[in-house]
């Protein structure tokens, strides 16, 4: 069976007129749990959370339309020059790139419903991103992983599992198999182990793309997770809690313990990141990008682990690999655009006037090293 949001409810929170609230009822009830997604491979329907944030913000839109004088008496009505007032709304309200960008995908996605499949331009289509600020980078820049900050995983593990031994189970899921929270929570371990040797992960991944991930000598956590399996689902959620329930509960042990950008500067995220960084060094024989070591991997290499990495990950693009690991490009201009002009100019005077020994002491390139000169 089905399970959608409740249309009727989510709408009578929004003070749109009646008959447009009936218009859209109707457009949401026959669309609610269609899946609009380039990059989505599984036929699974939205789940209800997906459904209704995405009614949420289609709602919210037309009511920031009506707010700011456009009188739409139908949805169906929905045209072009909507859609470019709304974008040149949320850039005048300082919203970023990937906001903006999901909400032009939720409309997008209206836009099918309605019939106008050719509606919806891109955040391009409406804005300079330049002159905007909305340049999104999928690169990351800074290193998420607890090593990376200097976090013992090891000593928070074990001071979880004296009061919380699930939690600790489920964040060493994560840590030995770069699992995402949800993953680690949905994981059923003794239905995932495969014979050969790779553990299957299936349920809570993201766009529905199954996966696998090598088990290496990683069996002794496997084998923990199973002595804490849900007896009806399999999972490793406890008997007695819902997801949700237990989601609360784990983010709550989190807390307790300083596993929060707030406290260690760290989140149970940064596990995942880590794992695939360990990826990618013993792939290359080199750190990731994003350790700054200034070490590089040959050509082939890099992109042979940046392949590999992107499929442990679960993603569908490889450069997605890049929010993990970054890319030697945006570390070494990171690098540059911290070094200020009087900086260079003492490394200049310390190398004697050679710029080429000069920017390797700043651990920048020459070419790198005249931009900065440029600044003044």
């Amino acid at each position: 069976m089905l399970v959608t949001v409740n249309v009727h409810a989510l709408l009578s929170d929004y003070r749109l007129p009646a008959d447009f609230k009936r218009e859209l009822e109707v457009i949401f009830l026959d669309n609610v749990n269609r899946v609009h997604s380039r990059t989505r491979v599984s036929s699974k329907t939205l789940s209800v959370k997906t459904q209704g944030y995405r009614l949420q913000k289609l709602c919210r839109s037309f009511l920031e339309l009506r707010e700011n004088g456009f009188a739409l008496q139908s949805p169906w009505s929905l045209k072009e020059k909507h859609i470019r007032f709304l974008v040149e709304l949320w850039v005048g309200k300082k919203q970023s790139a990937g906001t903006i960008e999901n909400k032009l995908t939720y409309f997008r996605a209206f836009a099918d419903w309605i019939s106008k499949p050719k509606l919806v331009g891109t955040l391009a289509d409406y804005a300079d991103r330049k002159e905007h600020g909305l340049v999104r980078s999928y690169s990351a820049l800074e290193d998420k992983s607890w090593e990376g900050n200097q976090v013992d995983a090891i000593a928070i593990l074990t001071a979880i599992a004296q009061t919380d031994p699930v939690v600790a189970m489920q964040l060493k899921l994560q840590a030995v198999f770069g699992l995402r929270v949800e993953e680690s929570f949905l994981l059923r371990p003794r239905e995932s182990v495969r014979r050969d040797g790779l553990l299957s992960v299936t349920r809570g991944t993201k766009g529905g793309r199954d996966r696998v991930v090598p088990m290496e000598l990683q069996t002794s956590v496997l084998e923990e997770a199973m002595q804490y399996c849900n007896t009806l689902s399999g999972s490793t959620i406890p008997d007695g809690y819902t997801k949700t329930q237990w989601k609360n509960h784990y983010y709550d042990v989190l807390k307790r313990y300083g596993v929060t950008k707030a406290g260690l500067g760290v989140t149970s995220h940064g596990l995942r990141h880590e794992y695939l960084q360990q990826m990618y060094k013993k792939l290359t024989g080199v750190a990731a990008p994003i350790k700054g070591t200034g070490e590089k991997a040959d050509i082939k290499s890099h992109r042979e682990a940046m392949l590999q990495v992107v499929a442990a990950a679960g993603h569908s693009r490889p450069r997605k690999a890049n929010a993990y690991l970054a890319s030697y490009n945006s570390v070494a201009q990171q690098k540059s655009a911290a070094i200020t002009f009087e900086q260079a100019e003492a490394a200049i005077v310390t190398a004697s006037g050679e710029k080429k020994a000069a920017a390797k002491s700043l651990g920048i390139s020459r070419q790198a090293l005249y931009r900065i000169l440029e600044r003044k």
